[in-house]
């Protein structure tokens, strides 16, 4: 018996497949990337939300802002405003007087709040690094990442993280239908102060809203 262990021993490094240097590589640069972000107490985005179906010759762009810290964000876009204290998530839509209440669920990725999206890579992804580029001046990393679930609706996401900063500038979502989905970061702030009642929806503020509570 030990005389067939040895040997069995002696092929596990041939049979255990190697991580490629591009793989490794794109696993330290989102790392890297979600340890910058958990050093900081909060940060604050501006940033444009785009659709484009280059097939139908069709893009859609709005501009919205966001505020993140820890766990809590406040989020505007296409004049909706998501309010998220941990626990529950307020979203405000503005051109009909209305607000929802929910609490999502934290194992639902369509509802992960925005600082868990810098750690989706650990699980669920296999990712690639994708090359280098010249974004406005800037010196660009992109990594691919590709969903182990191939019933996603989406191909890949292509994830461009600034070398000097190790921030991310932009993310796009490959639909497998030909429409993307593009987030550009046009401005980042880190450690900007905030209060506890930036993330909670304040219905004294409002108080024509009607509220759907669906929890």
């Amino acid at each position: 018996m030990k005389k067939l262990f040895i040997p069995i021993l002696m092929l596990i490094p041939v049979i255990l497949p190697a991580q490629s240097p591009e793989v490794i590589k794109a696993g330290n640069i989102l790392d890297k990337v979600s340890e910058i972000i958990q050093s900081h107490q909060s940060i604050r985005a501006d940033f444009t939300f785009s659709m484009e179906n280059k097939q139908a010759d069709v893009t859609d762009t709005h501009k919205g802002t966001i505020l993140i810290a820890g766990e809590k964000y406040k989020a505007s876009v296409m004049n909706v405003d998501s309010y998220f204290d941990g626990t529950t998530l307020w979203t405000y839509l503005k051109e009909v007087d209305e607000v929802n209440i929910s609490n999502p669920d934290p194992m639902d990725e369509t509802t992960l709040s925005p600082s868990s999206i810098f750690n989706i890579h650990k699980q669920g992804f296999r990712y690639i690094f994708a090359g280098e580029d010249t974004i406005d001046g800037e010196e660009i990393n992109i990594v691919d990442m590709f969903p182990e679930d191939r019933d996603k609706p989406y191909s890949r996401i292509k994830v461009y993280v600034n070398k000097a900063n190790n921030h991310i500038t932009k993310i796009s979502q490959i639909g497998k239908d030909g429409t993307n989905y593009i987030i550009d970061i046009t401005n980042m702030e880190t450690d900007v102060p905030f209060e506890s009642g930036m993330f909670t929806f304040d219905p004294d503020k409002h108080p024509d809203v009607e509220i759907i509570d669906m929890r």
